[in-house]
């Protein structure tokens, strides 16, 4: 017997650890590409999940409201045991007014004919569901806009370090030649302690990137809504985004095509419906309604319910509000100023859009200026570079233009990087202004 609990212990250990180890893998990256970490925040984070929820909260409201167009059936119970009967006078005797026990079953029925709640619900259902999905929308883009960025200044900073990495290589080398050097009578001090200086120097910048990339890495984590203990191994193809800076600048902006836009579209079109709504308010309101009771009266609670006094009725119910104090007019009055007033929000847009996107627009040129520079001048350091390093090994360079052109070459590499992810950032925020951000 202990066998068999002991073997079915250890199953339900191994299921159990399973299921954890599926629950972790579940909830982190294997391979956190660009594409990966913007599908998991926008799958993970409050933000869109709370528009997700808005979304059911804004179908259930419309079913709620179209429910009321269905017959309304109602069933009530009651009993009443009366203490004192009422009494009055009739022909100058005193008369008891019922019994002493009452109760009744009312099964009753009503079916809305017309109504402006349920037509208003009925006419605007369309464009609040309409309304919930774009407000989703919305959020994904502004999750994936501010993962894109967060990810890119990751990458900004570990290219960094890996600089730092290859730099304190080749200062290592140098500190080397030049101790070597020292050694062997050729050059005095100097040289060496020079290459000391820089290699302490880069180790130090080494070190300060590393705890920025931390900070970094956090910050992406908080946007994705990734937990904090897990890794989160980025993965990315240099040369690839190299290929990806590329931007049509000769496109115009389209304020259309802008979720916000379209989001006040929408909203325009439900306060239009809010104007004929309060316009209905002149209107009647029409319901048919019915109702088949049982009535029970009986001085003797044991004999209530032996002997029922049914009574039933069909009726058309007709309300016409005629004078509320001005208060209908007033309304329609407050409908139409909320519907000029989203009038003024859509020419501000299309007036922010434009300058947005020219804004964008000439940071993205800057910056491309300036990558293609910088490229350039990665190449030419490099140039210089292995150029002096060979002469200083001739003895025809002093070592101090080789620190110069090292620094130069490092300047060059990390100023290229870093051109390159601000370029790749500028290009979100115009594809962003133009409405070309879809998830």
């Amino acid at each position: 017997m202990k066998k068999h609990l002991l073997f079915f212990g250890v199953i339900l250990l191994i299921a159990t650890s399973y299921v954890n180890a599926q629950q972790v893998n579940d909830s982190v990256l294997q391979s956190a590409t660009l594409q990966n970490c913007i599908q998991y925040a926008i799958n993970r984070q409050p933000i869109v999940q709370q528009s997700q929820i808005d979304e059911e909260i804004a179908e259930t409201t419309i079913k709620s409201k179209l429910a009321e167009w269905f017959p309304q059936v109602n069933f009530n119970y009651t009993f009443q045991h009366n203490f004192q009967v009422q009494t009055n006078i009739i022909g100058g005797n005193p008369v008891k007014l019922g019994v002493d026990n009452t109760s009744g079953l009312l099964f009753s029925a009503s079916q809305t004919i017309f109504n402006r709640d349920v037509l208003l619900a009925s006419r605007t259902r369309t464009d609040i569901r309409k309304q919930a999905k774009q407000s989703t929308e919305s959020s994904k883009i502004d999750v994936a806009a501010e993962v894109s960025k967060a990810f890119y200044d990751v990458l900004a900073t570990e290219q960094q370090i890996r600089v730092s990495e290859e730099n304190i290589l080749r200062l290592e080398r140098s500190y080397k030649d030049a101790y070597n050097q020292y050694q062997a009578g050729i050059t005095d001090k100097t040289d060496y302690k020079r290459a000391a200086i820089a290699l302490n120097n880069t180790k130090a910048s080494k070190k300060s990137f590393e705890v920025l990339l931390k900070a970094r890495i956090e910050s992406l984590k908080a946007k994705m809504n990734y937990p904090v203990n897990a890794e989160l191994d980025i993965v990315y193809d240099t040369s690839s985004m190299e290929n990806e800076i590329i931007l049509d600048t000769l496109q115009v902006a389209d304020y259309s095509r802008r979720i916000e836009y379209q989001l006040l579209q929408t909203q325009m079109r439900l306060l239009e419906a809010n104007v004929s709504y309060n316009k209905w308010s002149f209107l009647p309101s029409l319901s048919a309604n019915g109702a088949y009771n049982l009535n029970y009266l009986n001085n003797q609670f044991s004999k209530l319910y032996n002997q029922s006094y049914p009574a039933s009725y069909a009726g058309v119910t007709l309300a016409l509000p005629i004078f509320q104090g001005g208060k209908r007019k007033y309304l329609i009055d407050q409908a139409r100023w909320q519907l000029r007033r989203t009038n003024l929000d859509i020419a501000n847009l299309k007036n922010a859009v434009n300058a947005e996107y020219n804004a964008s627009l000439a940071a993205y040129k800057s910056n491309l200026a300036e990558f293609l520079a910088l490229k350039e001048n990665l190449v030419l350091a490099k140039e210089v570079y292995d150029v002096i390093q060979l002469q200083y090994r001739s003895g025809v360079k002093t070592y101090l233009e080789v620190i110069t052109s090292e620094t130069d070459l490092r300047t060059a590499q990390i100023n290229y990087y870093d051109a390159l992810y601000a370029l790749l950032s500028s290009k979100i925020d115009v594809q962003r202004s133009l409405g070309e951000i879809k998830w």
